[in-house]
């Protein structure tokens, strides 16, 4: 019953696709409609998977400097799987706060602002916890460090100095250390003292109804002598006393000048409406954050003059209006909702019903289920995070042209935390078990193709590796590769084939198989062979007329098209390409015949290089 409670404070997630991760709220508001549906007004967290990969690379180097700045080398001591899920659990906080139907909530989480004295990975080992330490804008895509640490340090604190021990004089000169501003020993007496603030609300008083601005936002006599009974009036009454030796005649002249009465006015009186409806419209929104209110509201202010502002701002009535408006409405607002557990089906699970048996067969074998609700064996593709082959129930994860699926607990992992418990060739790390193979289990190398999973008409080349190598021998009974060269597009089950192969492996022979021996029969029989078998005589080609032989340049003709043909031999017959005895050859033209006679000719031994042969013989 607890668990289904949600109040306001509470991190939840929340659920707007069923293929997406959940959304990461913090409910600020729980509000009954009209129709008498519950909404909540929520703050926004956004995962790294939210924003820019510039904006990541920012995070990356901020988070370095903070363990530079702490001296702490955790991050780079975890292996490199507790890296990539420790950057599931890293949030960033923004101020956007959006309104969600209460029924879309999944489940409680938390989030805390990153501490300096906690593990890292002690997030890991707490189920849905979560951590921040920046601030996204979604509108300006900025990051910014959040304003919640504890400064602590040379650049916040003051040196002390040491105790002086008893009986040691302090050498410091006093005087040029401190200021005085009042005396408590004067010669005047409290009755005297009143009197000279009253006389000083009254000058205020009237050096505001001689300024005209003052007369504008003041124009009644009873706001400019509230206005004139600030502190700033007494403050400067009291300076101007000190100042003139706590001689009333010498004082009271002070305050009217030769040019008229003194006027001293706060930042309360220094503001106009606009500008105060303006700060408690940036006081909603971004709370006691000075520095933002400047940015987005009042950038024509100082931070001092907002900060004294916003102190003299407490004092005055409407400050306490406000307080109670905002005590009266969240006494009419709803302070938890009741939201059952979500048991519908998701669209993206699928159907465990038994397909037939696999190729290779380990995999399609009738493998006994155990009783009970245990996990029911499923063919087919293996999970895409943890590679396993079997699971109670399966979900299609990414694009529908990859195919890829997740077993029940990494589907789970994935709604939570936006990731994969594994790093995959998704996430720019290393391939998957099933989108960088092909249908044979051999790794598929792309010539740098983004689209590593698809198609494209880039040259591609196929790499075996030696342990598959290896269980092409050792598992022929369970690949039989004849066949599956006559059915290319039928499924191996790469997994089983490896864990069989892994079972035959220390019982098959220590030494590596030698290959089938070839019986070569020796050169002199290829050679009595080659006598008994001559090549036939060339017939000559008919000749076409005289032409004279003084040149061994071709007659000029039409050029010889190659008609689209790949290569430059033109389109010719197979067994012309490889010397087989097939169709006719096709007639040589004219020039091409002479050059070929010129050469033949050429090349035949003169008669008396002949018989210098058939010595040699």
């Amino acid at each position: 019953m607890a668990a289904n409670m949600y109040r306001v404070g509470d991190y939840v997630y929340f659920e707007n696709s069923s293929s997406n991760p959940l959304l990461i709220r913090r409910i600020e508001e729980l509000n009954k409609t009209a129709n008498g549906n519950v909404e909540a007004k929520v703050v926004c967290f956004y995962r790294r998977r939210d924003i820019s990969s510039t904006l990541i690379a920012l995070a990356d180097k901020h988070a370095r400097e903070l363990e530079e700045e702490m001296e702490n080398s955790e991050m780079a001591d975890l292996p490199e799987k507790q890296k990539h899920q420790l950057r599931h659990r890293e949030l960033f906080l923004s101020r956007q706060l959006e309104s969600l139907p209460a029924t879309h909530i999944r489940g409680k989480c938390c989030v805390t602002l990153l501490n300096e004295t906690e593990a890292l990975k002690s997030y890991l080992d707490r189920e849905d916890a979560f951590f921040y330490s920046l601030v996204y804008d979604p509108q300006q895509k900025t990051l910014l460090a959040d304003k919640g640490e504890i400064r602590v340090g040379n650049k916040y604190q003051a040196d002390i100095t040491d105790l002086l021990t008893e009986g040691e004089v302090d050498g410091r000169d006093l005087e040029k250390l401190e200021e005085k501003v009042w005396d408590s020993s004067s010669s005047l007496t409290e009755k005297q003292i009143d009197q000279f603030l009253v006389v000083a609300r009254s000058v205020g008083t009237f050096a505001r109804a001689l300024d005209c601005s003052s007369s504008v936002r003041q124009p009644s006599l009873h706001m400019s002598a509230a206005a004139a009974s600030r502190d700033i009036t007494l403050f400067h009454a009291m300076d101007t006393l000190h100042a003139t030796g706590y001689d009333m005649t010498r004082a009271i002249a002070a305050l009217v000048p030769q040019g008229g009465p003194v006027l001293c006015r706060d930042e309360m009186e220094e503001w106009s409406a606009s500008e105060a409806n303006l700060f408690e419209e940036a006081l909603e929104k971004y709370g006691k954050d000075f520095t933002d209110i400047q940015q987005d509201f009042l950038p024509w202010k100082s931070l001092t003059s907002i900060i004294e502002y916003y102190y003299m701002w407490k004092t005055t009535d409407r400050y306490v209006q406000q307080k109670r408006l905002k005590a009266a409405e969240a006494e009419s607002k709803l302070k938890q909702v009741y939201i059952p557990n979500y048991n519908k089906p998701n669209p993206n699970q699928l159907s465990n019903s038994v397909k037939p048996a696999l190729v290779n067969g380990a995999a399609g074998a009738a493998v006994p289920a155990p009783p009970g609700p245990g996990p029911t064996p499923v063919l087919g593709r293996a999970c895409e995070s943890c590679y396993t082959t079997s699971s109670y129930q399966w979900y299609s994860w990414g694009p529908p042209n990859m195919q890829c699926r997740l077993c029940a607990s990494c589907w789970t992992y994935w709604k939570k935390y936006g990731g994969l418990k594994m790093p995959t060739r998704l996430d720019g790390e290393r391939p998957g078990p099933n989108r960088s193979m092909s249908a044979h289990g051999l790794p598929l190398r792309h010539s740098g193709s983004p689209k590593f999973a698809v198609k494209t008409r880039q040259a591609f080349y196929l790499q075996t590796t030696g342990l598959t190598r290896m269980a092409r021998r050792l598992c022929q009974d369970m690949i039989r590769p004849r066949y599956l060269a006559r059915h290319p597009y039928l499924p191996v089950n790469t997994a089983a084939i490896k864990a069989e192969c892994a079972l035959r492996l220390p019982d098959g022979p220590q030494k590596p198989l030698s290959p089938k021996p070839v019986d070569r029969k020796p050169l002199e029989s290829v050679v009595r062979y080659l006598e008994a078998h001559p090549r036939p005589a060339k017939p000559d080609p008919p000749t076409r007329g005289s032409i004279s032989t003084g040149s061994l340049t071709p007659i000029k003709s039409s050029p010889i098209l190659n008609n689209g043909s790949p290569t430059i031999l033109g389109k010719r017959s197979y067994e012309q390409h490889n010397g087989l005895d097939g169709s006719k050859a096709k007639a040589l033209t004219p020039q091409w015949d002479i050059m070929a006679k010129r050469v033949s000719d050429a090349g035949r031994p003169s008669a008396s290089q002949q018989d210098e042969i058939h010595e040699l013989d």
